[in-house]
């Protein structure tokens, strides 16, 4: 993948480097979008992972300290594994369609931040969201209500736009994007940060 991008992944010339006949693969990987899954699912799941062991090392009173752990941990990981992280969040890969069961590995990542958001809005002692009316009919409230429970669908929103802004951060970055305008990459990803997390934590 490193050489020819998701695209150009072979079952065969996997089999050949790894000095092995293609059938005893096949036995394995049926087809190269089975090989795909199996690498998309693990690398869901390591960076799942890789986010809540960061975030759990976090004091849990302090929300916006976690949020930035989370963030940074997501971007340590696409720097370095970014083979992985493209395979992801870049390209599509032509033809490939993912099954089902992907959904809940991939999600592993996005109910981290989510938790947190969640967490210190149940703390937040009623601290209320503006812009909530705008919100009505936006959002699939089903699939958020296990992720954000009693989360003001404004914050949800909000939730959304910076998940994709982070996200987007990192892609900029690692692609080679930012070349020329951030001079300090790793103050601007704090500042980026900073200022998600004033969109969705309540205030202090």
């Amino acid at each position: 993948m490193a050489e020819k991008g998701a695209p150009g992944l072979s079952l065969r010339e996997v089999a050949r480097e790894m000095g092995v006949v293609s059938s005893a693969l096949y036995r394995y990987f049926p087809t190269r979008d089975d090989l795909l899954t199996a690498l998309i699912v693990d690398a869901y799941n390591d960076l799942g992972a890789f986010a809540e062991r960061a975030a759990h090392r976090a004091p849990r009173s302090d929300p916006r300290r976690q949020f930035h752990a989370a963030a940074s941990a997501i971007r340590k990981w696409a720097m370095t594994n970014p083979n992985e992280y493209a395979l992801l969040y870049g390209s599509p890969v032509p033809g490939y369609e993912a099954p089902e069961f992907t959904v809940e590995p991939a999600a592993r990542v996005a109910l981290v931040l989510g938790s947190i958001v969640g967490d210190a809005w149940r703390q937040s002692n009623g601290v209320s969201a503006d812009g909530g009316s705008a919100m009505k009919g936006l959002l699939e409230t089903r699939n958020l209500d296990g992720a954000m429970p009693g989360v003001p669908e404004a914050v949800r929103a909000r939730s959304l736009m910076v998940w994709s802004q982070i996200f987007g951060c990192i892609s900029f970055e690692l692609f080679g994007h930012y070349k020329g305008t951030v001079r300090n990459a790793n103050r601007f990803f704090a500042f980026v940060v900073d200022e998600a997390a004033n969109l969705v934590l309540p205030p202090e």
